[in-house]
Protein backbone atom coordinates (compact mmCIF):
# COMPACT_ATOMS: atom_id res chain seq x y z
CA UNK A 1 0.00 0.00 0.00
CA UNK A 2 1.53 3.13 -0.99
CA UNK A 3 0.66 6.54 0.42
CA UNK A 4 1.46 10.47 -0.35
CA UNK A 5 2.95 12.46 1.90
CA UNK A 6 1.73 16.09 0.77
CA UNK A 7 3.13 19.39 2.23
CA UNK A 8 0.47 21.94 1.85
CA UNK A 9 0.65 25.76 1.33
CA UNK A 10 2.42 25.58 -1.95
CA UNK A 11 1.08 27.69 -5.10
CA UNK A 12 1.02 26.47 -8.30
CA UNK A 13 1.96 28.22 -11.43
CA UNK A 14 2.57 26.67 -15.08
CA UNK A 15 0.39 24.36 -17.60
CA UNK A 16 -1.29 20.96 -17.18
CA UNK A 17 -2.62 18.88 -19.89
CA UNK A 18 -5.12 16.88 -18.97
CA UNK A 19 -5.24 13.07 -19.70
CA UNK A 20 -7.11 10.63 -22.28
CA UNK A 21 -10.34 10.34 -20.68
CA UNK A 22 -10.87 7.44 -17.99
CA UNK A 23 -14.34 6.36 -18.43
CA UNK A 24 -14.19 7.01 -22.28
CA UNK A 25 -11.11 4.39 -22.32
CA UNK A 26 -13.02 1.88 -20.96
CA UNK A 27 -15.86 1.62 -23.22
CA UNK A 28 -13.55 2.06 -26.63
CA UNK A 29 -10.99 -0.76 -25.66
CA UNK A 30 -13.49 -3.32 -24.89
CA UNK A 31 -15.03 -2.69 -28.55
CA UNK A 32 -11.81 -3.64 -29.94
CA UNK A 33 -13.17 -7.08 -29.72
CA UNK A 34 -16.18 -6.12 -32.35
CA UNK A 35 -13.14 -6.70 -35.44
CA UNK A 36 -10.66 -9.15 -36.28
CA UNK A 37 -9.34 -6.15 -38.30
CA UNK A 38 -6.42 -3.53 -36.25
CA UNK A 39 -8.15 -0.91 -34.49
CA UNK A 40 -5.41 1.58 -33.48
CA UNK A 41 -6.16 4.11 -30.30
CA UNK A 42 -4.56 7.24 -29.31
CA UNK A 43 -4.52 9.70 -26.28
CA UNK A 44 -4.91 6.16 -24.01
CA UNK A 45 -4.22 7.56 -20.02
CA UNK A 46 -1.43 5.83 -18.45
CA UNK A 47 -3.73 4.84 -15.27
CA UNK A 48 -4.60 1.45 -13.12
CA UNK A 49 -7.94 0.57 -14.27
CA UNK A 50 -6.71 1.01 -18.09
CA UNK A 51 -3.58 -0.78 -17.74
CA UNK A 52 -5.55 -3.47 -15.78
CA UNK A 53 -8.58 -3.48 -18.86
CA UNK A 54 -5.35 -3.71 -21.38
CA UNK A 55 -3.55 -6.31 -19.44
CA UNK A 56 -6.77 -8.60 -19.70
CA UNK A 57 -7.54 -8.18 -23.68
CA UNK A 58 -3.84 -9.21 -24.15
CA UNK A 59 -4.29 -12.64 -21.69
CA UNK A 60 -7.48 -13.28 -23.97
CA UNK A 61 -5.50 -13.27 -27.20
CA UNK A 62 -5.56 -9.63 -28.33
CA UNK A 63 -2.66 -8.41 -29.90
CA UNK A 64 -1.06 -5.26 -28.13
CA UNK A 65 1.54 -2.94 -29.56
CA UNK A 66 2.13 0.41 -28.09
CA UNK A 67 2.97 2.87 -30.72
CA UNK A 68 3.80 5.72 -28.75
CA UNK A 69 3.40 7.22 -25.17
CA UNK A 70 0.12 6.68 -25.12
CA UNK A 71 -1.27 4.71 -28.24
CA UNK A 72 -1.61 0.71 -29.07
CA UNK A 73 -2.82 -0.71 -31.59
CA UNK A 74 -5.04 -3.86 -30.96
CA UNK A 75 -6.10 -6.96 -33.13
CA UNK A 76 -8.70 -9.39 -31.46
CA UNK A 77 -8.13 -11.65 -34.69
CA UNK A 78 -7.43 -14.66 -32.27
CA UNK A 79 -9.39 -14.72 -29.13
CA UNK A 80 -9.12 -17.06 -27.07
CA UNK A 81 -12.86 -17.85 -25.46
CA UNK A 82 -11.39 -20.68 -22.96
CA UNK A 83 -9.47 -18.33 -21.08
CA UNK A 84 -13.20 -17.13 -19.79
CA UNK A 85 -12.82 -20.29 -17.44
CA UNK A 86 -9.99 -19.44 -15.87
CA UNK A 87 -9.32 -18.22 -12.26
CA UNK A 88 -6.66 -15.82 -13.93
CA UNK A 89 -9.43 -14.53 -16.10
CA UNK A 90 -11.96 -14.44 -12.97
CA UNK A 91 -9.46 -12.73 -10.52
CA UNK A 92 -8.55 -9.78 -13.11
CA UNK A 93 -12.19 -9.07 -14.31
CA UNK A 94 -13.50 -9.05 -10.94
CA UNK A 95 -11.19 -6.40 -9.68
CA UNK A 96 -12.11 -4.56 -12.84
CA UNK A 97 -15.97 -2.73 -12.85
CA UNK A 98 -15.18 -1.38 -16.43
CA UNK A 99 -14.58 -5.18 -16.97
CA UNK A 100 -18.59 -5.84 -17.67
CA UNK A 101 -18.41 -3.94 -21.24
CA UNK A 102 -16.16 -6.61 -22.15
CA UNK A 103 -19.79 -8.98 -22.76
CA UNK A 104 -21.29 -6.68 -25.17
CA UNK A 105 -18.79 -7.22 -27.96
CA UNK A 106 -18.53 -10.90 -26.97
CA UNK A 107 -21.80 -11.40 -27.22
CA UNK A 108 -22.09 -9.44 -30.85
CA UNK A 109 -19.49 -11.25 -32.12
CA UNK A 110 -18.79 -14.47 -30.13
CA UNK A 111 -22.58 -15.51 -29.41
CA UNK A 112 -22.01 -15.57 -25.88
CA UNK A 113 -19.99 -14.16 -22.80
CA UNK A 114 -19.06 -15.05 -19.04
CA UNK A 115 -17.82 -12.14 -16.72
CA UNK A 116 -17.96 -12.31 -12.82
CA UNK A 117 -19.39 -10.12 -10.61
CA UNK A 118 -17.01 -7.03 -11.07
CA UNK A 119 -15.51 -4.66 -8.52
CA UNK A 120 -14.59 -1.06 -9.07
CA UNK A 121 -15.12 1.50 -6.51
CA UNK A 122 -16.98 1.44 -2.84
CA UNK A 123 -19.59 4.05 -3.67
CA UNK A 124 -23.08 2.40 -2.88
CA UNK A 125 -25.27 -0.06 -4.81
CA UNK A 126 -24.14 -0.06 -8.72
CA UNK A 127 -26.43 -2.77 -10.07
CA UNK A 128 -26.08 -4.39 -13.26
CA UNK A 129 -30.10 -4.87 -14.39
CA UNK A 130 -29.74 -2.52 -16.55
CA UNK A 131 -27.15 -4.24 -18.78
CA UNK A 132 -28.82 -7.88 -18.69
CA UNK A 133 -32.35 -6.47 -19.32
CA UNK A 134 -30.77 -4.89 -22.13
CA UNK A 135 -29.10 -8.27 -23.56
CA UNK A 136 -32.66 -9.94 -22.37
CA UNK A 137 -34.46 -7.08 -24.55
CA UNK A 138 -31.64 -8.53 -27.73
CA UNK A 139 -32.35 -12.24 -27.24
CA UNK A 140 -29.64 -12.78 -24.83
CA UNK A 141 -30.32 -15.74 -22.18
CA UNK A 142 -28.06 -15.26 -18.53
CA UNK A 143 -27.67 -17.39 -15.57
CA UNK A 144 -26.21 -16.15 -12.51
CA UNK A 145 -24.90 -19.50 -10.51
CA UNK A 146 -23.74 -18.67 -7.23
CA UNK A 147 -22.09 -21.81 -7.15
CA UNK A 148 -20.05 -21.32 -9.83
CA UNK A 149 -17.87 -19.33 -8.06
CA UNK A 150 -19.98 -16.27 -8.64
CA UNK A 151 -20.17 -15.81 -12.53
CA UNK A 152 -22.44 -14.52 -15.44
CA UNK A 153 -23.11 -16.71 -17.80
CA UNK A 154 -24.59 -15.42 -21.31
CA UNK A 155 -26.04 -17.24 -24.35
CA UNK A 156 -26.57 -15.07 -27.60
CA UNK A 157 -27.02 -17.19 -30.26
CA UNK A 158 -29.79 -15.58 -31.43
CA UNK A 159 -29.66 -11.71 -30.96
CA UNK A 160 -32.53 -9.40 -32.71
CA UNK A 161 -32.65 -5.82 -32.73
CA UNK A 162 -35.84 -4.50 -30.89
CA UNK A 163 -37.60 -1.81 -29.29
CA UNK A 164 -36.00 -1.11 -25.31
CA UNK A 165 -36.74 1.69 -22.96
CA UNK A 166 -33.53 1.66 -20.41
CA UNK A 167 -34.70 1.25 -16.75
CA UNK A 168 -32.25 4.14 -16.23
CA UNK A 169 -29.53 6.04 -18.40
CA UNK A 170 -26.76 4.24 -17.25
CA UNK A 171 -23.44 5.25 -19.30
CA UNK A 172 -22.09 1.70 -19.19
CA UNK A 173 -25.34 -0.25 -19.76
CA UNK A 174 -26.03 2.02 -22.57
CA UNK A 175 -22.26 1.29 -24.18
CA UNK A 176 -22.68 -2.53 -23.26
CA UNK A 177 -26.54 -3.31 -24.74
CA UNK A 178 -25.22 -1.13 -27.98
CA UNK A 179 -22.09 -2.63 -28.60
CA UNK A 180 -24.33 -6.01 -28.42
CA UNK A 181 -26.99 -4.80 -30.64
CA UNK A 182 -24.38 -2.85 -33.59
CA UNK A 183 -24.00 -6.83 -34.74
CA UNK A 184 -27.17 -8.06 -34.02
CA UNK A 185 -30.14 -9.02 -36.55
CA UNK A 186 -32.77 -6.21 -37.91
CA UNK A 187 -32.95 -2.43 -36.14
CA UNK A 188 -32.73 -1.81 -32.28
CA UNK A 189 -34.14 1.29 -30.63
CA UNK A 190 -32.35 2.15 -27.53
CA UNK A 191 -34.63 4.70 -25.57
CA UNK A 192 -33.66 6.57 -22.18
CA UNK A 193 -29.59 5.85 -23.40
CA UNK A 194 -27.02 7.83 -21.87
CA UNK A 195 -25.87 10.56 -24.09
CA UNK A 196 -21.92 11.72 -22.75
CA UNK A 197 -19.71 12.86 -24.93
CA UNK A 198 -17.93 8.87 -23.72
CA UNK A 199 -21.31 7.59 -25.82
CA UNK A 200 -21.13 9.84 -28.24
CA UNK A 201 -17.41 9.07 -28.66
CA UNK A 202 -17.88 4.90 -28.83
CA UNK A 203 -20.51 5.66 -31.23
CA UNK A 204 -18.56 7.71 -32.98
CA UNK A 205 -16.05 5.25 -33.25
CA UNK A 206 -18.24 2.25 -33.77
CA UNK A 207 -19.42 4.22 -36.68
CA UNK A 208 -16.12 4.25 -38.15
CA UNK A 209 -15.72 0.65 -37.99
CA UNK A 210 -19.00 0.48 -40.20
CA UNK A 211 -22.08 0.24 -37.85
CA UNK A 212 -25.10 2.09 -38.43
CA UNK A 213 -26.01 4.09 -35.65
CA UNK A 214 -28.14 7.22 -35.80
CA UNK A 215 -29.30 9.64 -32.89
CA UNK A 216 -25.94 10.05 -31.57
CA UNK A 217 -25.39 12.68 -28.78
CA UNK A 218 -29.90 12.04 -28.03
CA UNK A 219 -30.92 9.65 -25.72
CA UNK A 220 -32.72 8.01 -28.84
CA UNK A 221 -30.43 5.96 -30.30
CA UNK A 222 -30.95 3.63 -33.64
CA UNK A 223 -28.65 0.86 -34.67
CA UNK A 224 -29.22 -0.93 -37.69
CA UNK A 225 -27.40 -4.50 -37.62
CA UNK A 226 -24.32 -5.35 -39.57
CA UNK A 227 -22.98 -8.91 -40.17
CA UNK A 228 -19.27 -7.21 -39.50
CA UNK A 229 -17.06 -4.44 -38.39
CA UNK A 230 -13.49 -3.42 -39.46
CA UNK A 231 -10.41 -1.71 -37.94
CA UNK A 232 -10.21 1.71 -37.64
CA UNK A 233 -8.17 4.59 -35.71
CA UNK A 234 -9.72 6.76 -32.88
CA UNK A 235 -8.39 9.60 -30.46
CA UNK A 236 -10.12 9.66 -27.20
CA UNK A 237 -11.08 13.31 -25.68
CA UNK A 238 -8.99 14.20 -22.75
CA UNK A 239 -10.57 13.93 -19.13
CA UNK A 240 -13.55 16.19 -18.45
CA UNK A 241 -12.97 15.19 -14.57
CA UNK A 242 -9.49 15.71 -14.53
CA UNK A 243 -9.77 19.43 -16.14
CA UNK A 244 -12.47 19.78 -13.00
CA UNK A 245 -9.80 18.66 -10.38
CA UNK A 246 -7.42 21.11 -11.86
CA UNK A 247 -9.90 24.03 -11.66
CA UNK A 248 -11.22 23.40 -8.25
CA UNK A 249 -7.44 22.61 -7.06
CA UNK A 250 -6.32 26.05 -8.58
CA UNK A 251 -8.99 27.83 -6.85
CA UNK A 252 -8.33 26.04 -3.46
CA UNK A 253 -4.73 26.52 -3.62
CA UNK A 254 -4.51 29.94 -5.19
CA UNK A 255 -2.88 28.84 -8.05
CA UNK A 256 -2.25 30.38 -11.51
CA UNK A 257 -3.03 27.59 -13.82
CA UNK A 258 -3.61 27.01 -17.78
CA UNK A 259 -5.30 23.87 -18.56
CA UNK A 260 -3.78 22.78 -22.11
CA UNK A 261 -6.36 21.28 -24.97
CA UNK A 262 -9.70 21.07 -23.24
CA UNK A 263 -11.81 20.42 -26.36
CA UNK A 264 -14.11 22.93 -24.53
CA UNK A 265 -17.55 22.18 -26.15
CA UNK A 266 -17.25 18.92 -25.03
CA UNK A 267 -17.35 20.30 -20.98
CA UNK A 268 -20.99 21.30 -20.91
CA UNK A 269 -22.18 22.33 -17.88
CA UNK A 270 -18.92 21.94 -15.50
CA UNK A 271 -16.98 25.25 -16.41
CA UNK A 272 -20.56 27.18 -15.53
CA UNK A 273 -20.75 24.82 -12.23
CA UNK A 274 -17.23 25.86 -10.95
CA UNK A 275 -18.21 29.64 -11.95
CA UNK A 276 -21.44 29.13 -9.91
CA UNK A 277 -18.63 29.10 -7.27
CA UNK A 278 -16.98 32.53 -8.00
CA UNK A 279 -14.30 31.13 -9.61
CA UNK A 280 -12.62 33.30 -12.66
CA UNK A 281 -11.74 31.31 -15.94
CA UNK A 282 -10.70 32.93 -19.48
CA UNK A 283 -11.04 30.38 -22.59
CA UNK A 284 -8.03 30.67 -24.40
CA UNK A 285 -9.02 29.19 -27.73
CA UNK A 286 -9.09 25.42 -26.58
CA UNK A 287 -7.15 26.37 -23.12
CA UNK A 288 -8.81 27.30 -19.60
CA UNK A 289 -6.75 30.02 -17.82
CA UNK A 290 -7.56 30.10 -14.00
CA UNK A 291 -5.73 32.86 -12.40
CA UNK A 292 -4.67 32.98 -8.66
CA UNK A 293 -7.62 34.34 -6.58
CA UNK A 294 -7.18 35.50 -3.24
CA UNK A 295 -11.04 34.99 -2.35
CA UNK A 296 -14.32 33.26 -4.47
CA UNK A 297 -17.73 33.29 -3.69
CA UNK A 298 -20.42 31.33 -4.06
CA UNK A 299 -23.37 32.36 -5.75
CA UNK A 300 -27.42 32.25 -4.80
CA UNK A 301 -30.19 31.24 -6.68
CA UNK A 302 -31.95 34.72 -7.83
CA UNK A 303 -34.31 34.57 -4.94
CA UNK A 304 -31.93 34.73 -2.43
CA UNK A 305 -31.91 30.73 -1.84
CA UNK A 306 -28.94 28.62 -0.93
CA UNK A 307 -27.39 27.20 -4.06
CA UNK A 308 -27.23 23.62 -4.94
CA UNK A 309 -25.27 21.24 -7.06
CA UNK A 310 -26.47 17.99 -8.04
CA UNK A 311 -25.57 15.36 -10.29
CA UNK A 312 -28.08 14.29 -13.01
CA UNK A 313 -27.48 12.25 -16.04
CA UNK A 314 -25.66 14.13 -19.12
CA UNK A 315 -26.28 17.04 -20.04
CA UNK A 316 -26.10 17.52 -16.39
CA UNK A 317 -23.36 17.82 -14.10
CA UNK A 318 -21.80 14.64 -13.78
CA UNK A 319 -21.58 12.73 -10.26
CA UNK A 320 -17.85 12.21 -10.80
CA UNK A 321 -17.24 15.57 -9.68
CA UNK A 322 -19.08 16.49 -7.06
CA UNK A 323 -16.25 15.47 -4.74
CA UNK A 324 -14.25 18.32 -6.08
CA UNK A 325 -17.21 21.04 -6.01
CA UNK A 326 -17.45 20.14 -2.39
CA UNK A 327 -13.94 20.07 -1.52
CA UNK A 328 -13.70 23.50 -3.48
CA UNK A 329 -16.04 24.99 -1.52
CA UNK A 330 -14.46 24.64 2.02
CA UNK A 331 -12.33 27.83 1.18
CA UNK A 332 -15.65 29.78 -0.66
CA UNK A 333 -17.52 32.40 0.95
CA UNK A 334 -21.19 31.30 1.30
CA UNK A 335 -22.58 28.11 1.89
CA UNK A 336 -23.47 25.49 -0.68
CA UNK A 337 -25.73 22.38 -0.73
CA UNK A 338 -23.69 18.91 -2.31
CA UNK A 339 -26.80 16.64 -3.48
CA UNK A 340 -25.30 13.80 -4.95
CA UNK A 341 -28.66 11.47 -6.14
CA UNK A 342 -26.82 8.74 -7.60
CA UNK A 343 -24.47 6.87 -5.57
CA UNK A 344 -25.01 7.19 -0.96
CA UNK A 345 -21.91 6.34 -0.10
CA UNK A 346 -20.07 8.83 -2.15
CA UNK A 347 -20.08 11.84 0.53
CA UNK A 348 -18.82 9.12 3.62
CA UNK A 349 -15.00 11.38 2.77
CA UNK A 350 -16.08 14.14 4.31
CA UNK A 351 -15.21 12.90 8.18
CA UNK A 352 -11.70 13.97 6.65
CA UNK A 353 -12.50 17.08 5.71
CA UNK A 354 -14.00 17.85 8.87
CA UNK A 355 -11.04 16.16 10.78
CA UNK A 356 -8.70 19.02 8.61
CA UNK A 357 -11.14 21.57 10.28
CA UNK A 358 -13.83 22.07 7.25
CA UNK A 359 -17.34 22.96 8.42
CA UNK A 360 -19.43 20.67 6.64
CA UNK A 361 -22.71 19.06 7.92
CA UNK A 362 -23.38 15.75 6.86
CA UNK A 363 -27.48 15.79 6.30
CA UNK A 364 -27.59 12.36 5.09
CA UNK A 365 -26.30 9.20 2.52
CA UNK A 366 -26.96 11.78 -0.14
CA UNK A 367 -26.49 15.89 0.71
CA UNK A 368 -23.93 17.73 2.67
CA UNK A 369 -23.78 21.32 3.45
CA UNK A 370 -20.49 23.23 3.08
CA UNK A 371 -20.09 26.44 5.35
CA UNK A 372 -17.53 28.26 3.27
CA UNK A 373 -14.53 29.01 5.71
CA UNK A 374 -13.78 31.61 3.30
CA UNK A 375 -9.53 31.55 4.24
CA UNK A 376 -10.27 32.79 7.27
CA UNK A 377 -9.42 29.64 9.02
CA UNK A 378 -6.52 27.23 6.69
CA UNK A 379 -7.58 23.23 7.30
CA UNK A 380 -4.52 21.17 9.03
CA UNK A 381 -2.59 18.66 7.87
CA UNK A 382 -3.77 15.10 9.29
CA UNK A 383 -3.16 11.51 7.52
CA UNK A 384 -6.14 9.76 6.46
CA UNK A 385 -7.45 7.47 3.71
CA UNK A 386 -8.73 7.05 -0.07
CA UNK A 387 -11.81 5.55 -0.64
CA UNK A 388 -12.35 6.07 -4.23
CA UNK A 389 -10.75 7.71 -6.84
CA UNK A 390 -12.40 11.31 -6.79
CA UNK A 391 -12.84 10.84 -3.04
CA UNK A 392 -9.07 10.55 -3.14
CA UNK A 393 -8.33 13.57 -5.26
CA UNK A 394 -10.45 15.80 -3.50
CA UNK A 395 -8.44 14.62 0.16
CA UNK A 396 -5.49 15.68 -2.11
CA UNK A 397 -6.47 18.96 -2.84
CA UNK A 398 -7.21 19.54 0.65
CA UNK A 399 -3.95 19.16 1.67
CA UNK A 400 -2.55 20.74 -1.05
CA UNK A 401 -4.31 23.73 0.48
CA UNK A 402 -3.70 23.09 4.60
CA UNK A 403 -2.06 24.04 6.74
CA UNK A 404 1.22 21.62 7.56
CA UNK A 405 1.84 18.21 6.44
CA UNK A 406 -0.49 15.50 4.84
CA UNK A 407 -0.56 11.50 4.65
CA UNK A 408 -3.06 10.04 2.71
CA UNK A 409 -3.09 6.59 2.41
CA UNK A 410 -4.44 3.81 -0.50
CA UNK A 411 -3.44 5.93 -2.90
CA UNK A 412 -3.78 2.92 -5.50
CA UNK A 413 -7.26 4.36 -5.81
CA UNK A 414 -5.74 7.45 -6.88
CA UNK A 415 -3.98 6.05 -9.07
CA UNK A 416 -7.09 4.07 -10.82
CA UNK A 417 -8.14 7.40 -12.35
CA UNK A 418 -4.75 9.82 -12.75
CA UNK A 419 -2.00 9.95 -14.58
CA UNK A 420 1.10 10.05 -12.61
CA UNK A 421 -0.72 13.20 -10.65
CA UNK A 422 1.84 13.88 -8.00
CA UNK A 423 4.92 14.22 -11.10
CA UNK A 424 2.77 16.48 -12.70
CA UNK A 425 1.71 18.70 -10.09
CA UNK A 426 5.47 18.49 -8.43
CA UNK A 427 6.25 20.00 -12.14
CA UNK A 428 4.53 23.19 -11.20
CA UNK A 429 4.97 23.60 -7.50
CA UNK A 430 3.65 21.04 -5.65
CA UNK A 431 5.20 19.56 -2.98
CA UNK A 432 4.13 15.53 -3.52
CA UNK A 433 6.09 12.41 -2.15
CA UNK A 434 5.13 9.16 -2.72
CA UNK A 435 6.25 7.15 0.32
Amino acid sequence: MASFQITGGRRLNGELVPQGAKNEALQILCAVLLTKEPVTIHNIPNIRDVNQLIDLLGDLGVWVTKIGESSYRFQASDVNLDYLESDTYKRKAAALRGSVMLLGPMLARFKKGRIPRPGGDKIGRRRLDTHFLGFEKLGARFNYDANDGGYYQVDASNLRGTYMLLDEASVTGTANVLMAAVMAEGITTIYNAACEPYLQQLCKMLNSMGAKISGVSSNLLTIEGVSELQGTEHTMLPDMIEIGSFIGMAAMTQSEITIKNCQIPQLGIIPDQFKRLGIQMEFRGDDIFIPAQDHYQIESFLDGGMMTVADAPWPGFTPDLLSIVLVTAVQAQGTLLIHQKMFESRLFFVDKLIDMGAQIILCDPHRATVVGLNRQIPLKGIRMSSPDIRAGVALLIAAMSAKGTSIIDSIEQIDRGYQHIDTRLNAIGAEIIRL
